[in-house]
């Protein structure tokens, strides 16, 4: 198979998935339980948003025609009730942010730009001259009653939630969240709780793949750790495959001991790739079992939380039913130089900080894909391109925040 580039691997996971995924079944749950599921079904405007015109500032509500001048005040609005006249020429109403605008009003006067009579007799004057719609929402300006406030394959983050509540959707219908097999391969591996000897390691990748496939939206599931045997690895792996989705961790090189295609490969897989020219996560092996999508990721441990956010992330969200998946990367300035062989796109660790000038990128010392501490130390990965080798500080480079 062809080594691919960042780019390339990335858009055959996609493309690859959203042929051939099968959708969840849906299920509804309560409000307070959907943040992060994906939507199901089409969620509509029960009525005209807002359902009536409103201010958005505190202030007067008048006629535009009428001011600048003296106006004379004859009552006033709040959020939650209507007043029960009409703004005549010359007359105005005291109006509070959200309340509905009078009758015969057709623009808001800040109360800031106001000046009350000094015997405050219910008389203002303003200097300040007023467009019609001057800091008012017209009905339905938001969203109009039928229309369609959020579509299948969203995610539900706060904004999302606030939306379902703002429609009286009490129970909103999402779909069943996928179950991702999560397989570590290797005779060094003990448990968490264990006491590893000098040339053993702990079982940190498979919570680490727990976390991140929690936060991309499916159910993890732990199997056995997979020793450096055949029948062994083989066992483990159909298990894994009777899943929605299987991530191996580890066994993907070029070893001796290194099972996991030898394996896949008897059980008729059909490989898509299995490297790819980035750093760390060079062996990446992604491919299909039947109608069973699996990843073999790199053991190293950066390696495997590297290569699961750029590639088998985007495969779990839109096997959740997530209508799209993007990777965040933004733009920060660089506060020391940078080099780097080119060839590779490299991910290494980085912190990313807010400053007056803009965001800034310093790279944390790092030793390798085994190095954890240094990712603990980052808060995102900067972004080296594998066709430039250079950057100064202060030149812009690519970042993804953790």
């Amino acid at each position: 198979m062809p080594t691919l580039s960042f780019d390339e691997a990335r858009a055959c996971v996609i493309d690859r998935v959203m042929a051939a995924r099968t959708l969840q079944a849906s299920e509804e749950v309560e409000l307070e339980a959907a943040a992060g599921r994906v939507l199901a079904k089409e969620v509509l405007a029960d009525r005209d948003f807002p359902a009536v015109a409103r201010s958005v500032r505190d202030g007067f509500a008048v006629h535009a025609a009428d001011v600048p001048g003296a106006l004379k005040v004859i009552g006033e609005v709040r959020a939650g009730e209507r007043f029960a006249g009409e703004v005549g020429r010359g007359e105005a109403v005291e109006i509070m942010t959200g309340a509905p605008v009078p009758q015969g009003a057709d623009a808001v006067i800040m109360v800031e730009h106001v000046t009350r009579a000094a015997d405050n007799a219910g008389a203002i004057r303003t200097d300040r001259s007023a467009d019609v719609g001057q800091f008012i929402n017209p009905q339905g300006c938001e969203a109009q009653a039928g229309e369609a406030v959020l579509t299948p394959g969203t995610r539900l983050g706060f904004a999302e939630i606030a939306m379902l509540a703002s429609v009286g959707t009490a129970r909103p219908a999402v779909y069943s969240r996928p179950r991702v097999a999560l397989l570590a391969t290797g005779d060094e591996i003990v448990p968490v709780t264990g006491t590893p000897a000098e040339f053993q390691i702990r079982n940190s990748n498979v919570y680490s793949l727990v976390a991140q496939v929690q936060r991309a939206g499916a159910i993890p599931a732990i199997l056995p750790v997979a020793r450096d045997e055949y029948e062994d690895t083989r066992t483990l792996v159909e298990r894994g495959l009777s899943m929605n989705l299987l991530l191996i961790s580890g066994g993907v090189s070029a070893g001796k001991y290194d099972l996991v295609e030898r394996v896949l490969a008897d059980f008729g897989a059909e490989f898509f790739f299995d490297r790819v020219l980035i750093q760390p996560g060079q062996p990446l092996v992604f491919g299909r079992v039947r109608d069973k999508f699996f990843f073999g990721l790199p053991g190293n441990p950066a390696s495997t939380m590297v290569t699961f956010e750029l590639f088998a992330r985007a495969a779990v969200e839109l096997l959740a039913g997530q209508a799209r998946s993007d990777l965040a990367f933004t733009l920060a300035h660089l506060t020391q130089d940078f080099r780097h062989k080119t060839g590779l796109t490299r991910l290494l660790p980085a912190n990313l900080c807010s400053a007056e000038k803009g965001p800034l990128l310093t790279p944390v010392r790092w030793h390798g894909s085994g190095d954890v501490p240094a990712l603990t130390r980052a808060n995102a990965f900067l972004v080296a391109d594998a066709n430039r080798h250079e950057w100064k500080a202060g030149e812009l480079m690519r970042v993804l925040p953790k």
